[in-house]
């Protein structure tokens, strides 16, 4: 029996998972299953598994999570997204998932398809997060859902106070716990905790994490997600641009600091962007001090 995240959340003081996207490539398909071998012995609570940057991958995510649960025992968590579907299409996928004992499921709108900067789906289509968490409430309560939490409030949004309302509206409708955006000041996090839960918000928020490992591609990735990049965190990355080594070890470095303190101030557990690489994942989290 495949367990669902909330009832693991319920359990635990802390929790540990670890994401990965689809490659794009049977090399890279191979490759990803070598890494879950890895990673399985850290003993993650849960794998998730994105759903592809605007849909490019989105047809491996079931298969995947499908395969990380045979192969492994480890309970998958499937990213979907309400961009790029009509509301049949996400009946079909959503009874798919539970044909395949895919109980656990993290609820998004999703990124717009590349090349757009503005999507409207077609009268009574699903536009928003809370929406799709409505529609896989319908079935029964066979799934777990869980919802994206933005510590700097989402890229598209006007002010925090509105972020934290549209967080809410996405728990009422049926969301059981919260993932984060990547950040890395920490404040933003307990900041971010403190503001939902005086609107009433009482949900598990777990962290997500980034370990830096190349100071470009962050660059890259946060102008994508909107997140920023404090003027410390460029001042240790950027004088190491391109030396592959220092950047690694400055950026486990980092990456474990902020670990310890998000766990010692009550964070309830940890949730890696593992980019589909062991380390430096598993290096972060031997060095934990509160891990397990």
């Amino acid at each position: 029996m495949v367990r669902k995240v909330s009832d693991i959340l319920k359990e635990k003081e802390r929790t540990y998972s670890f994401e990965l996207f689809p490659p794009k490539t049977k090399r890279g398909m191979r490759k990803l299953f070598e890494t879950a071998n890895i990673l399985k012995d850290l003993k993650p609570d849960w794998f998730a598994v994105t759903y592809g940057a605007g849909g490019s991958t989105r047809e491996f995510t079931t298969d995947i999570a499908d395969e990380l649960q045979k192969k492994f025992g480890v309970p998958a968590m499937h990213h979907l997204t309400c961009v790029g579907h009509n509301k049949d299409e996400l009946r079909t996928i959503i009874g798919k998932l539970k044909e395949k004992n895919i109980c656990n499921i993290l609820a998004l709108r999703g990124d717009l398809p590349e090349g757009l900067s503005y999507w409207k789906p077609p009268p009574e289509e699903l536009e928003y997060c809370y929406q799709l968490v409505d529609l896989i409430r319908s079935y029964d309560d066979f799934f777990s859902v869980g919802v994206a939490g933005f510590p700097e409030g989402h890229i598209d949004c006007p002010d925090k106070e509105s972020d934290s309302r549209y967080l809410k509206i996405k728990i009422d409708a049926g969301g059981e716990f919260v993932i984060t955006q990547l950040f890395f000041d920490n404040n933003d996090y307990f900041e971010y905790v403190e503001r939902v839960r005086k609107i009433g918000v009482t949900a598990p928020i777990i962290p997500g994490i980034l370990p830096v490992i190349d100071y470009q591609a962050l660059l890259r990735m946060c102008r994508t997600c909107g997140a920023t990049i404090p003027q410390r965190v460029h001042d240790i990355f950027k004088p190491l641009d391109g030396n592959a080594e220092a950047t690694y070890e400055a950026g486990v470095e980092f990456a474990v600091k902020q670990c310890d303190e998000l766990l010692e101030r009550g964070a309830p557990g940890l949730h890696f962007f593992a980019l589909n690489k062991v380390e430096p994942t598993r290096e972060i989290l031997n060095r934990i001090k509160h891990f397990r």
